[in-house]
């Protein structure tokens, strides 16, 4: 089953309590299609500047993603700069250039618009509908935002996600759009507001997964040194709904169990603790899929009692 991603590639400047990188491969859609690779095939809409590195192009399509989607233009791509916090939970965004990303209007090529999973990476709330009409059979579809997009662009927020099957969102972003504290309460608020899943992202303490009639929980993967968080939610997203894509499940109806979509978490926070162990994307440059189910497994066996 093929999976569509939409969203940023970008080159990210970073400095960890490790060390610094003044210019490396990122972006949403770059992690996301990456973490997914592992599980389904994966096309890729994006857009970069004539500066993206042929080396960065052959990584994605050594990873099997298609790049006919990946339209490049004059000039610039997408940089972002920022820099950690000792425990690594926070972190000061120090430079933004949307360059060619000022522009994008996403076009999805005609084989892509048949496609049965969307993941839209956190763009603008409009655009992330752009991408979704272009879809024709869609079997599952959901994205993630940001508190700039939900504080500024709340409307054109509310009529896009209503549209999703799952939402992907921090706590702190849980808890913005929802106007509630209690996190319980504020899934129950978005649930509301047309997603029928929610999962709630919490860094190093884990993920919270939300439907109408049930919950589950899951622990944050204990590594002994975090280089780099650049991207490790997006690589979440990627993981969850890769696992899903590999499986041929929906989120509409009945037909899929509890456990799938606990297993679809658990495989989320794998990829999202892999992410973290290098900087930028550099981990997935070695990484294999026996890595992955090992790392599963580490999780079943630490939550079980």
């Amino acid at each position: 089953m093929s999976l569509v991603v939409a969203g940023s590639v970008a080159y990210d400047g970073v400095e960890t309590p490790h060390g610094r990188v003044e210019r490396m491969l990122g972006g949403a859609a770059t992690y996301i299609s990456l973490a997914a690779s592992y599980f389904t095939q994966v096309r890729i809409v994006a857009v970069v500047g004539d500066d993206f590195a042929q080396d960065d192009a052959d990584l994605l399509a050594g990873r099997n993603i298609d790049l006919e989607g990946l339209e490049r233009v004059p000039g610039k791509t997408f940089f972002w700069e920022g820099k950690y916090t000792d425990d690594m939970n926070d972190r000061v965004t120090l430079r933004t250039d949307l360059n060619v990303f000022a522009d994008f209007q996403p076009k999805l090529p005609e084989s892509y618009q048949n496609a049965r999973y969307l993941l839209l990476g956190n763009i603008q709330p409009s655009l992330q509908r752009t991408v979704l009409d272009q879809m024709k059979h869609l079997r599952l579809v959901g994205g993630d935002t940001m508190n700039f997009w939900i504080s500024d662009f709340r409307g054109e927020l509310l009529k896009t996600i209503k549209r999703w099957d799952f939402l992907l969102i921090n706590d702190h972003e849980a808890r913005l759009l929802s106007g509630e504290n209690n996190l319980r309460k504020a899934a129950n608020k978005i649930l509301e507001m047309g997603p029928h899943t929610v999962v709630i992202k919490r860094g190093e303490y884990g993920a919270m997964l939300f439907r109408h009639d049930a919950y589950f929980i899951v622990p944050g993967y204990l590594l002994e040194n975090i280089f780099d968080p650049t991207g490790a939610g997006d690589c979440f997203a990627g993981g969850f709904i890769g696992y899903l894509a590999e499986h041929g499940f929906s989120l509409e109806g009945d037909h899929i169990s509890r456990g799938m979509l606990s297993r679809a978490v658990i495989y989320g926070s794998v990829m999202g603790s892999f992410c973290c162990e290098r900087f930028g994307v550099d981990r997935f440059r070695t990484l294999t899929r026996e890595e992955i189910d090992a790392r599963f497994e580490e999780f079943r066996k630490f939550t079980s009692f």
